[in-house]
């Protein structure tokens, strides 16, 4: 199923915004929310600088050079 395009001016979108209720605010800003942390992840992903330190862990993970989470609060409470 086609969708309808349409094209409305930015400040009359942000007057729209705000004249939403609290309620229509709140899941609006979920909403954007959820769809920037997808483009930032996917923006990360991108990074040649990411996608080595990621391929990094992968590798330290493979040759078990790793501490769980449970080690980590140990060794921090010992402090």
């Amino acid at each position: 199923m086609d969708g309808v395009r349409i094209v409305v001016p930015f400040d009359s979108l942000v007057e729209s915004v705000l004249s939403l209720g609290p309620q229509e605010k709140l899941r609006l800003w979920r909403i954007l929310y959820e769809q920037i942390a997808q483009w930032e992840e996917e923006l990360l992903e991108e990074d040649p600088v990411v996608r080595a330190e990621i391929q990094e862990a992968r590798e330290a993970y493979l040759r078990g050079d790793y501490v769980t989470i449970e080690e980590y609060i140990a060794r921090t409470r010992k402090r």
